[in-house]
């Protein structure tokens, strides 16, 4: 098989990396890719919202499936694009990717479906949002209705917390259109956890369970950001709490989708609070985490394209997927500056040599300048590492951390910290 991948980051490397091991593959691309994708991918210039240019490159190149990596494509219309062009994409279409492009109709797909999910009100007038906020008061959460890369929503734990999400999305425009419309939630209280599940648009099986680490700073302190550092399986996921969230979350999504006539196929991603009252829906995304990506395909053991074509052919209805027993975890090494505006172009040295048995490390923020290997984002690599258990897995990769030569970088220093 020919196959096309669509994205630039840490998730894009994982996938490519794991694509790469399949007897299946005669040939990979990446779009746009990075210096890692590069190790395993042949790197294509093309941005992941040309569509026009994606579906042209794969035409001319007799792609028989495309992998979206990231949100903004599969928003955007990419697995349309594709489709009409008789090329297979593994994703959801541009009506069906609303799970993630509104938080308002993920609300209201939940509400038809009777999923367990956090009481909300919607606002598009900021006056009548801060005075609903004084109103119900704090802890409370405030979310962009659109795509904000991470970082729309805020856990406002004062109402002047709250008020001031509130006039820099809706009034300060920061996030642009996406901040407009937000909705106010209650704060539910428990462990998170990020829940994957393939789907064919009939069928869903489990993609794995991860826990990611969404402050910058150790002891969960800072600002929220794209993910600080990941591992999974994550302890305090059990298979009762797993099959209850299948059955009461994912598959009741599924169904309402397919009622809808936008069928969901590709991977949904549900963000669940464990709560006393059982696992409840944060949010939906339509693609893998990052940078819990990076550690489910350390320890996924089946055949990743195999999997991927099964969705796209609806034949997930009899398939499964076969899990390594030992945990993984991922630190992400961002550059100084993030999550707001990162130093570019500091130089990288000793990420070859700092990966070894157990340890694998993916590119995202990265860039050959000069050749040698820079900084050109926020999170610019996943030093991702196996082991007996989760301890032996977070040495092992801090153990590589240090062996890398960027002073520019940093890292939190308490990944797992829940799990341990």
């Amino acid at each position: 098989m020919r196959v096309l991948v669509v994205g630039a980051g840490g998730r894009e490397h994982a996938l490519c990396w794991a694509l790469a091991r399949s007897p299946l593959l005669g040939k990979l691309w990446c779009a746009p890719g990075n210096p890692g994708t590069a190790e395993v991918a042949e790197n294509v210039a093309i941005g992941v919202l040309d569509l026009y240019a994606l579906v042209q490159f794969a035409r001319a190149n007799h792609v028989d499936l495309v992998v979206p990596g990231g949100e903004p494509p599969l928003v955007a219309g990419i697995t349309d694009a594709m489709e009409a062009a008789g090329i297979a994409c593994c994703g959801p279409s541009a009506a069906a990717a609303q799970l993630e492009g509104s938080k308002v109709f993920t609300k209201e797909v939940c509400e038809a479906a009777s999923i367990p999910t956090a009481a909300w009100e919607r606002f598009d007038d900021a006056a009548a949002a801060r005075e609903f906020v004084r109103r119900r008061g704090a802890p409370i959460v405030v979310k962009a209705d659109g795509l904000a890369a991470g970082k729309g929503v805020v856990v406002a734990a004062t109402v002047a917390e709250a008020e001031d999400a509130i006039r820099d999305f809706m009034e300060d425009g920061r996030l642009g259109a996406a901040g407009a419309t937000v909705v106010i939630e209650e704060c539910l209280v428990g462990e998170e956890v990020s829940l994957f599940a393939l789907c064919d648009g009939r069928h869903a099986i489990v993609l794995g369970a991860a826990q990611d680490h969404k402050r910058v700073g150790d002891g969960d302190t800072g600002p929220n950001t794209g993910g600080m550092g990941a591992y999974s399986p994550p302890p305090c996921f059990t298979p009762a709490l797993e099959h209850d969230a299948m059955a009461r979350i994912v598959r009741p999504a599924l169904a309402e989708m397919a009622r809808r006539g936008t069928p969901f196929r590709g991977i949904l991603f549900a963000g669940l609070m464990l709560t006393e009252d059982g696992p409840k829906l944060i949010e939906f995304n339509v693609r893998f985490g990052d940078p819990e990506c990076q550690v489910l395909m350390l320890r996924l053991k089946s055949d990743l394209l195999l999997a991927l074509q099964a969705a796209c052919d609806g034949e997930l209805g009899h398939f499964d997927l076969r899990w390594s027993p030992e945990p993984a975890l991922g630190v992400v090494m961002a550059a100084q500056g993030y999550p707001g505006t990162p130093v570019k172009h500091t130089h990288i040295n000793g990420v070859a040599e700092a990966g070894g048995a157990g340890v694998t490390i993916f590119h995202a923020g990265t860039e050959i300048l000069d050749g040698q290997l820079v900084s050109s984002g926020g999170r610019v690599l996943t030093v991702c590492a196996t082991g007996a258990d989760i301890a032996v897995a977070r040495d092992a990769a801090y153990a590589a951390i240090r062996r890398i030569d960027w002073p520019e970088g940093f890292c939190r220093r308490d990944i797992g910290w829940r799990a341990l």
